[in-house]
């Protein structure tokens, strides 16, 4: 064998063996991934204030930043022309993440809920849309993470 293609044939397999270690590398980091999400509502009584909460399990292999949270009831005519997106859930609030394990977090989000707003509120099933943020930017959204009724 020339030498000249000897030489040839090692570079080429050093620059795949390189591009194969990158992808294999990549291929296991995943986006957010949330698991045990939860919404709970409880209306307002006489002696106190009501509060909705959602909690859920996030995973992400750069570790977790962050989870955007909104609540938005099923028959909106707003959402229903116009489907929330990712863009929409960036500047709503969110949840307090407290890390479980290395890429696991346990985020909550709870508001409370007065008379006044629950009486404006839209009666029915509501959907709960979630934005999770991994350390290394890779987002996840859903906007319908989880379900609850406002009665």
């Amino acid at each position: 064998m020339s030498r000249r293609i000897i030489l040839g044939s090692t570079a080429a397999l050093v620059v795949l063996g390189g591009a194969g270690a990158f992808a294999l590398a990549h291929a296991g980091e995943q986006r957010p991934v949330l698991d045990n999400s939860t919404a709970r509502y409880q209306a307002p009584a006489a002696d106190r204030e009501g509060s909705f909460t959602f909690t859920t399990d996030v995973t992400a292999d750069s570790g977790v930043k962050g989870l955007k949270v909104l609540a938005w009831p099923a028959n909106s005519p707003t959402v229903g022309k116009n489907p929330l997106t990712e863009k929409d859930l960036a500047a709503v609030e969110s949840a307090t993440c407290e890390p479980t394990g290395d890429d696991t977090a346990r985020c909550t989000y709870k508001v409370t809920v007065t008379a006044a707003e629950a009486a404006e509120s839209a009666k029915g099933r509501w959907h709960v849309a979630t934005l999770a943020t991994a350390d290394d930017g890779d987002t996840a959204f859903d906007d319908r993470t989880a379900t609850f009724t406002v009665d």
